[in-house]
């Protein structure tokens, strides 16, 4: 009997450390039952103790590798990661536009850690012009929907607010991670344009956070790709990120900032707490 598998494609960068980005996305789809196929938007030097190099590939090598996929593996969902630049974005948006697919999750990698851009503003512009309007969920942290809304998002209340205006802005649904938020509670919050939900936690002491938002918003596409309702699927995908950061907190790669741990069990999507 044939076994049909969804098919992700994860559309960004390579991290040369395998913490985040194409790798962390490839990790994240296999452990949920899915299959990853990838578009790689640049090449970074990197490991656990930061970013010594980004190198963007030309914007028509990253359309023709998106092309490959969805001419023939023809993916039900697309996570989006590192976009890099202005030519890379439109190109992005024009494939998307010539072969349709139904859920795209963007992750925007637009500031830094320590909260600088990393974007020239003629790219933030062409990926709210653009980019936005053609996915059907938007993952930005505290700093990425202030350069998105170009206003402070510092508190709940503030990301109640940016959840909103990004979804009526884009006709989109908008995850605001609070993962920057100051104390040991942590909260995200989902909007899709009906009804508002706050995700609230404890935060997990560790060091070892590379590539979070690459595990979260790849998960969330897996979901969808698998018939999950959006709420349902960044349900399921909040529930998995705790477990991937709760298995790696003690592990021991590299000096500095370490990768989760994705490979928990066998996950099955309708227990994703991994329960006998």
């Amino acid at each position: 009997m044939d076994k049909k598998k969804v098919i992700v494609l994860s559309v960004a960068g390579s991290d040369s450390s395998a913490g985040a980005g194409i790798q962390a996305d490839i990790k994240t789809i296999s452990a949920l039952d899915g299959y990853a196929a990838t578009a790689i938007t640049a090449v970074t030097v990197q490991n656990t103790l930061g970013v010594q190099g980004v190198h963007p590939l030309p914007a028509g090598l990253v359309g023709r590798q998106m092309e490959a996929v969805m001419e023939d593996l023809r993916p039900d969902a697309v996570k989006i990661g590192m976009t890099g630049n202005e030519a890379i974005i439109g190109e992005i948006a024009d494939v998307l536009r010539r072969y349709p697919v139904r859920h795209v999750v963007f992750d925007p990698v637009m500031v830094s850690t320590s909260g600088h851009k990393l974007m020239t503003d003629e790219a933030i512009d062409a990926i709210r012009t653009r980019l936005l309007p053609m996915v059907s969920l938007v993952t930005p942290n505290l700093h990425e929907a202030e350069v998105l809304l170009r206003k402070p998002v510092r508190t709940v209340d503030d990301m109640e607010c940016a959840a909103r205006q990004l979804c009526e802005e884009f006709r989109c649904a908008c995850l605001v991670k609070g993962g920057h938020l100051e104390g040991n509670d942590m909260c995200d919050v989902f909007y899709d344009g009906r009804e508002l939900h706050l995700f609230a936690a404890g935060r997990i002491h560790t060091e070892n956070l590379h590539g979070t938002g690459c595990t979260l918003s790849s998960a969330i596409a897996t979901f969808l790709a698998q018939g999950f309702p959006m709420y349902e699927a960044v349900e399921l995908a909040k529930t998995y990120i705790t477990k991937v950061i709760e298995a790696g907190k003690d592990l021991h790669i590299g000096q500095g900032n370490g990768p989760l741990w994705h490979f928990l069990y066998p996950m099955n999507p309708m227990n994703p707490a991994g329960e006998e």
